[in-house]
């Protein structure tokens, strides 16, 4: 059954010297049937750390309500709010324990805590990397290209520097990849929280 809803996507996280950027594209996939054009796959789950989606929508959403939970628990025991690395630790552990039966997922994790902004992968297995800038799913070949192309000499940039580039990895994307689609979302967290940015703000970045 999960072979024929497989979903494809697009999303891109670039960590900044001032905050994390997100984005996405919007279509979800069953096969080669348009499922769905307003998916929305950068999800919060606290005021300061959100994540994308790629892979079965099930599966991230389900993952997506137990973070939340989590780290306000989290939060609510300790006083204080969970840290960016802790949170993807906690998300590790839980695919590397469902590893079996796992869930068909590939999430970055961006968030922005007292010690800056952080930005991580973390595979169905439960591995987790850290890089300056990254993409999943299955446009993330096409979006690579232009993540390498424009940032890949700088050794530091700013949300307002790095913004073009994420809306432009994903716009590529979707010019190539079939499951790639319908439109972008991008989100910014830094010092102020989590934000996610007009259709209008998007449509000047490109």
């Amino acid at each position: 059954m999960r072979d024929s809803i497989k979903t494809g996507t697009t999303t891109v996280g670039i960590k900044c010297s001032d905050g994390v950027i997100l984005a996405a594209d919007m279509r979800a996939t069953m096969g080669h049937f348009i499922a769905n054009k307003e998916v929305e796959k950068i999800l919060p789950i606290q005021p300061h750390i959100a994540i994308t989606t790629a892979g079965l929508v099930g599966d991230n959403q389900s993952l997506a309500r137990i973070m939340s939970v989590n780290c306000s628990l989290y939060e609510k025991q300790k006083r204080k709010r969970i840290s960016v690395e802790a949170a993807s630790t906690l998300l590790a552990n839980i695919l590397q324990e469902s590893k079996y039966f796992p869930y068909w997922v590939e999430i970055l994790m961006g968030g922005y805590d007292d010690n800056g902004p952080a930005l991580y992968e973390i595979d169905a297995a439960g591995g987790k990397m850290s890089a300056g800038f990254m993409s999943t799913g299955s446009g993330s070949p096409v979006a690579y290209g232009v993540l390498e192309e424009k940032l890949r000499d700088k050794k530091t940039y700013t949300v307002k520097e790095a913004l073009p580039v994420a809306a432009k990895a994903v716009w590529a994307a979707m010019q190539r990849d079939s499951a790639s689609g319908e439109g972008i979302n991008i989100a910014v967290i830094d010092e102020k929280g989590f934000r996610k940015l007009t259709k209008h703000e998007i449509e000047k970045l490109l």
